[in-house]
């Protein structure tokens, strides 16, 4: 089977999925089916070939490069070389590439701001720079860099305009194809590392530029008629059903490890625990479905290439890394030996202590990678040809007879989400003589009865434009603007995957960045580092769903990775408790009512009853103090009163330094500090305190007093321990 997706270009770099790595090879293999690969699309001679003109930019662009390349040689390396690097290399470049000889451009005007854009061609902005002028950093003095990054006027431009659609932007060493991506979350550009391309002498690369740049690539009536648009359509459409396939590759994924677990000869422990109910099938299938979660995340870190030191990347990449298993899968069955997953224990168990130098591997720390969550598998082996199923189902898609690897570079809450929204629906069955698990779709799913959707991302986009962007211009506008935007704080009381809080983090990134850069487009390094602040900082989220709350976080700490850095200490920012159902100190006073345990969809009628009876004769048994819960200690004093300032502890949590495993160790012993006094029954008490750090600056309920907002609830039910 004929496998696509895999990134064969070596200068060419897909950012953001506008035009993802899979479509690249399709329009580099000349694939029909795609349209506008035909030599009458790019407007040659009749008899042309596709390749007689590709062969001979190349050849004319060859001389070019190297005259130019000797006299930017000469130049010294404060010079930006905007002239010479217009003149000698880039306007000779759109020249092949089917423009003629641009003419420089008046300034674009939009909404009222000027963009010094140095050429256009139709809809088109061309921003042409100097060689030493950097595309993702301002450059005082230079025009078209002075403001805003060169990067960032093109797009900034294309965001605000409805007139522009495409564009590019280049400095003679990069050049990028942009998109308006202003509903995007992230960056989102091609990029051609042309010198790496032409020095190298990389043909295959340059023959994918010229048929991705050539000028009849963005020239439409319309700009949503030309074929780059077309093209990034098509890919979006293929997404869809890719995202389709990957629901079904994780849900294969959970099945071929949970019935490689059961199978493996050695895993006796395993099988007795859930004979004899020490372990049931639904705490089996987490602690397997949290072996997904790592397998994703490795997947995602080295596609972004987040994960490694690269001084021993070789190592690792070729021994250890997912990425290996992932090649291995799509060619190999596998045995039942299991020396691949003791190697993937090994990365794993690293990560969670104090990272592996000989390997490059950080210290990441935190829940997802602790023995803790996975502590029935800890000592468990598993066969190659198990292993190998699972990564082939989440590494791949299948389209008819074509396979398609898929694109974890540029993973999204969507997908995540999608995914989360189709496990709510599945429940374990396990069979241990036959050593089978499998998935099945059952009445009463978590889905049902924790009320669990997906929001689609227009709807996020839409609040987030109404609700959180007034408060972002308000606080960009104080004297300390950094801490301004850090001293905000948005809570989603239902947050699922973190879809939501996802798009809300980034927005405040991209802002906090942009002040500290003073760029309106700043580095994707810039909005990565102010993204691990504000996920640290500003996002809430409470879920009803156990596993909502898990996955939101490994979204989270996807977003937030940073190289060389541990994962984020987030077990106080995001919670498990019911939000429709809110339970505070006041409320409690006055006792829980009976209706609380009133039977809905999903419920034991009869264990409803059992508990609505048991918090009458306590209630009525414990009037005097009235504090309605009727699983309190006994104990003088309330619990929120045993509890002291819990919210100030969680405010200062978030100002202490994580860039350090040991500084997430030590916010993880503070909180636990912090709630050490409570038990799992009041539970209640200390998500609701919790809230009250939440500023009432962005939230949907109303604030208690100026630094509390009662955004975060839990339930009564939930304390009880119900479900």
């Amino acid at each position: 089977m004929q496998t696509r997706g895999r990134d064969t270009f070596t200068t060419v770099r897909s950012e953001g999925a506008i035009l993802p790595p899979d479509l690249l090879r399709r329009v580099a293999d000349g694939d029909r089916e795609l349209g506008g690969l035909r030599p009458e699309d790019c407007h040659l001679a009749r008899g042309e070939r596709l390749n007689e003109a590709i062969n001979r930019a190349w050849n004319r662009l060859q001389g070019e490069w190297a005259r130019f390349r000797e006299q930017v040689a000469r130049l010294d390396a404060n010079d930006p070389a905007t002239s010479l690097t217009r003149d000698r290399w880039l306007l000779p470049l759109f020249q092949e590439l089917g423009y003629g000889r641009l003419a420089p451009a008046r300034a674009l005007e939009v909404d009222g701001r000027s963009y010094p854009i140095s050429h256009a061609w139709g809809s088109v902005p061309l921003h042409l720079v100097g060689w030493n002028v950097d595309l993702d950093k301002r450059t005082p003095g230079v025009a078209g860099a002075a403001r805003n990054s060169p990067h960032g006027v093109v797009q900034d431009a294309l965001n605000r305009s409805d007139a522009y659609l495409w564009g590019f932007v280049a400095n003679g060493r990069r050049l990028r194809i942009l998109r308006d991506s202003v509903s995007l979350t992230r960056q989102a550009y091609v990029e051609f590392d042309l010198e790496a391309m032409l020095d190298g002498e990389v043909y295959a690369d340059f023959s994918l530029l010229w048929l991705l740049c050539h000028q009849s690539r963005v020239e439409a009536e319309r700009p949503t008629d030309c074929w780059l648009e077309r093209w990034s359509r098509t890919a979006q459409e293929q997404g869809t059903r890719a995202l389709d396939q990957l629901r079904k590759g994780v849900e294969e994924a959970i099945a071929a490890l949970g019935r490689g677990f059961l199978a493996y000869p050695g895993n006796h422990a395993l099988r007795e625990r859930l004979r004899g109910g020490a372990l049931s099938p639904q705490d089996y299938y987490r602690q397997v479905l949290r072996q997904v979660y790592r397998l994703i995340f490795l997947f995602v870190a080295e596609d972004r290439d987040l994960l490694l030191d690269p001084a021993a990347r070789e190592r690792y990449t070729r021994y250890y890394s997912a990425g290996r298993l992932r090649r291995l899968a799509e060619r190999r069955v596998g045995t039942r030996h299991g020396d691949l997953y003791e190697g993937l224990r090994l990365v794993l168990d690293r990560l969670s202590r104090d990272g592996c130098a000989a390997l490059g591997l950080p210290a990441l720390g935190s829940f997802l990678f602790d023995a803790a969550a996975t502590p029935d598998l800890a000592a468990c082996g598993l066969a190659n040809h198990d292993l190998l199923d699972a990564v082939r189902a989440l590494a791949f898609t299948v389209d008819g007879k074509v396979r398609r690897l898929v694109d974890y570079r540029n993973l999204g809450a969507e997908e995540i989400g999608s995914v989360y929204e189709s496990l709510l629906e599945l429940h374990p069955e396990v069979n241990l003589d036959a050593a089978t698990f499998a998935l099945r779709v059952a009445a009463g799913h978590e889905r049902k009865t924790t009320g669990s959707y997906y929001t689609p991302s227009s709807l996020i986009q839409c609040l987030l434009d109404s609700a959180l962007d007034p408060v972002l211009d308000e606080a960009a506008r104080e004297p300390d603007a950094e801490q301004a935007i850090l001293r905000l704080k948005v809570c989603d009381p239902a947050c699922g995957s973190g879809h939501f809080l996802i798009a809300a983090a980034h927005r405040l990134a991209k802002r906090l960045a942009a002040v500290r850069t003073g760029d309106d487009e700043p580095a994707p390094e810039a909005t990565r580092r102010a993204l691990r602040d504000v996920i640290g900082r500003c996002v809430y989220g409470v879920d009803v769903n156990p596993m909502a709350v898990e996955l939101c976080k490994v979204a989270l700490w996807l977003e937030a990775l940073e190289p060389g850095k541990p994962l984020s200490f987030l077990d106080h920012h995001v919670q498990c408790g019911n939000s429709l159902l809110g339970a505070t100190p006041r409320l409690l006073a006055a006792g829980i009512p009976d209706a609380a345990f009133d039977p809905i969809e999903g419920d034991d009628k009869a264990v409803c009853s059992e508990w609505k009876k048991k918090n009458r004769e306590r209630r009525k048994r414990d009037e005097a103090r009235r504090a309605g819960q009727y699983d309190l200690p006994a104990v003088d004093g309330r619990p929120w009163e045993r509890l002291g300032d819990l919210a100030t502890a969680i405010a200062h949590l978030d100002v202490l330094a994580d860039d350090t495993l040991e500084g997430v160790q030590r916010k993880q012993a503070q909180w636990e500090a912090a709630v050490h006094c409570m038990k799992p029954s009041s539970s209640i008490i200390m998500t609701t305190n919790m809230a009250r750090v939440l500023s009432p600056r962005f939230s949907g309920y109303a604030a208690d007093d100026n630094h509390a907002a009662t955004s975060v609830r839990n339930s009564a039910r939930t304390a009880a321990g119900e479900r």
